[in-house]
């Protein structure tokens, strides 16, 4: 069974996007993932299709209805559905390359891109929605977050990415951020490759990408070491 993506977005004619091009777009005509788009205006409420309403006790811009946002969840999911149900949310937990692996591993996704200054809380505890997050900013809407999660997730899927040992040694599959990587010409505006990488040494090689990766991450992200102390 193929990972199957689902979005709940007011502006589904924004994907598939990026996500249609490359090998993403490759893997997604092979089949080896689907991406479906739901129109949250089709479940809008009363004869103007309202979607959302002021926010109860004041404040500035808009909030996405509770009541809506069910009945298009609803609607997508089915009855037990085993794909959970996702909130691209600034608010949310971070994601991270643990989480696209165990997503990637999974039957997929359904995932609501919420806009305006956020969604109802009474729809994240009834459809126990998980809120996640791409980074401490805050974009328009969940779109283009959930095209980042979507990247994230569906290069993993077993067959996308032309070689399968092409991710190991990326950057945080172990908590490391990846090592310099070189290729030809063997000199550029005086700089040269580290004469490591041609010697033809594969043990020295790894031992070398190795600790530059250790050296790299120490420099620019310490918080990841700490995750292996």
């Amino acid at each position: 069974m193929s990972f199957d993506a689902q979005i709940i977005t007011l502006f589904p004619e924004l994907f598939p996007g990026p996500l249609g091009a490359s090998v993403i777009g490759r893997g997604l005509e092979k089949e080896l993932w689907s991406l479906t788009t739901t129109q949250l205006r089709d479940f809008g409420a009363g004869k103007h299709k309202n979607v959302d309403d002021t926010p109860a006790g004041g404040g500035p811009g808009m909030i996405l209805r509770a009541d809506v946002l069910a009945k298009a969840i609803d609607a997508v999911s089915g009855q037990n559905d085993p794909r959970p149900a996702l909130l691209m949310s600034p608010r949310g937990k971070p994601l991270t390359q643990t989480r696209a692996c165990q997503l990637a591993k999974g039957p997929g996704a359904i995932i609501i891109c919420g806009r305006f200054e956020g969604v109802d809380q009474r729809i994240i505890e009834a459809r126990q929605l998980e809120e996640i997050s791409i980074g401490d900013y805050v974009l328009a809407g969940g779109e283009v977050a959930a095209m980042v999660l979507l990247e994230a997730v569906v290069r993993l899927i077993p067959g996308v990415l032309g070689s399968e040992e092409s991710r190991e040694d990326e950057s945080f599959e172990n908590d490391l951020l990846e090592y310099p990587q070189y290729t030809r010409p063997q000199e550029f505006e005086g700089q040269f490759i580290p004469g490591i990488l041609t010697s033809g040494n594969h043990s020295k090689v790894k031992k070398w990408r190795r600790q530059q990766s250790i050296n790299l991450t120490r420099r620019r992200r310490p918080d990841l070491l700490k995750r292996q102390s």
